[in-house]
């Protein structure tokens, strides 16, 4: 059996705030934008955002999954943790700097570089 995971959406409350967070975070555009749902293509996964609440669906925010997201070096994790919330700092972990923010819709990112 072969699987692939292609994609991933996380749920927000504003999308325009959403799609600035990911734009900074990502360094690039949104690939598609309305006002449901948007998708930035990062290196052919596809990651959503999705506006629950258009729909009229319930969601709780947790740490239940935490999408990771990995940069080149150290510096620039460091870099794209300045000004965000922290809610678990720089650690290394065997063979990579760990770190998990808070974007701007409340859920928490894992963010990741090798050592």
């Amino acid at each position: 059996m072969k699987i692939n995971i292609n994609s991933l959406y996380i749920c927000v409350k504003d999308m325009n705030r959403a799609v600035r967070f990911y734009e900074d975070l990502f360094e690039q555009p949104v690939t598609e934008m309305d006002g449901v749902y948007s998708v930035f293509d990062v290196n052919g996964f596809r990651f959503g955002l999705f506006a629950y609440e258009k729909m009229h669906e319930k969601h709780s925010f947790g740490s239940n999954c935490l999408p990771s997201i990995s940069f080149e070096c150290r510096e620039v994790l460091e870099h794209k943790m300045s000004g965000k919330e922290i809610r678990f700092p720089l650690t290394q972990i065997k063979g990579n700097w760990v770190s998990e923010i808070v974007d701007s819709e409340g859920n928490r990112i894992e963010l990741t570089a090798p050592c």
